[in-house]
């Protein structure tokens, strides 16, 4: 049996270190600790400090969605945690903009544009949402209990948006981050431009889905009415059926049947180097 050369500790590749560094088999460091962020007061600037045990609820039936945000903020600021918004009436942007831990409640439905741009807070909803509700969010969750507008979780970046009935075309338009769970069906074009994460689909998908992803995992439940361009069907492996059954189980949406017959979605990436492509090559992608 033939032995195993050792290298010349003279090549190029030892004096850069490339034989002494200790791979650990971690694939992403971790840079803050929240528990200690939250308890030394760092964060965001602004962000008030506030107990979850602390609860108020208010009407906001004769009140417009500048007043109903500004009295969110006050009730923060007085240290409220867990707050119930009564009658919101489907007004447009409530519940924007929040940079904090925070138990919100929604007692109604929203209009477009709710609860975009958060980063911490758990928000339930027990009502519809408009269009692109969770645009933007960075973490929380966000947990709908009927169905929602096109363009749900655009640009979402982090944390869990979860609409328990079904949503419009463009579910997870430009996705960077983050889960998307849909318990019902989703129309056209969901998953356009993915870029990273990963999305749920209880139900059927509609036409051209996945649409140019460049990154991230669409799993779908029912059936797919076609794929879009370079998005093509992978192998659901073991660690998938896991994580599929923990998520769903967590927001009271696992199917009686279990998960194995999920459809897996993937980036072909054929378009990775799309530039590069000759005429002809590019009219095959396409």
């Amino acid at each position: 049996m033939a032995g195993v050369t050792t290298p010349s500790k003279e090549h190029a590749s030892h004096e850069l270190g490339m034989h002494t560094e200790a791979l650990r088999g971690r694939t992403q460091q971790r840079f803050f600790d929240v528990e200690a962020i939250e308890s030394s007061g760092l964060g965001y600037p602004d962000a008030p400090q506030v107990d979850f045990n602390k609860r108020a609820e208010f009407d906001a039936a004769d009140m417009d969605s500048r007043a109903i945000n500004l009295k969110l903020r006050e009730l923060m600021d007085e240290g409220y945690g867990s707050i119930v918004v009564k009658n919101p009436g489907a007004r447009h942007s409530l519940g924007v903009g929040i940079l904090n831990r925070l138990n919100l409640i929604f007692e109604g439905s929203l209009g477009y544009f709710g609860c975009g741009l958060i980063d911490g807070p758990n928000v339930r909803i027990h009502g519809r949402v408009g269009w692109s509700c969770g645009e933007n969010m960075l973490a929380g969750t966000i947990v709908i209990e009927k169905n929602a507008g096109s363009q749900f979780g655009a640009a979402v970046r982090g944390g869990d948006l979860v609409c328990k009935g079904s949503v419009g075309s463009r579910t997870g338009i430009d996705q960077k981050g983050g889960t998307i769970i849909v318990g019902g069906d989703t129309g056209a074009f969901t998953g356009f431009m993915m870029q990273r994460g990963r999305m749920i689909i209880c139900g059927n998908a509609g036409k051209n889905l996945g649409d140019s992803m460049y990154d991230g995992t669409i799993y779908v439940g029912g059936e797919i009415k076609d794929l879009g361009v370079d998005a093509v069907p992978a192998e659901l492996n073991d660690a998938d059926r896991a994580w599929l059954h923990r998520k769903l189980k967590m927001y009271e949406l696992l199917p009686a049947n279990g998960v194995n017959h999920f459809q897996k979605i993937v980036a072909g990436k054929q378009l990775w180097n799309y530039d590069n492509l000759e005429p002809s090559e590019k009219k095959l992608v396409l």
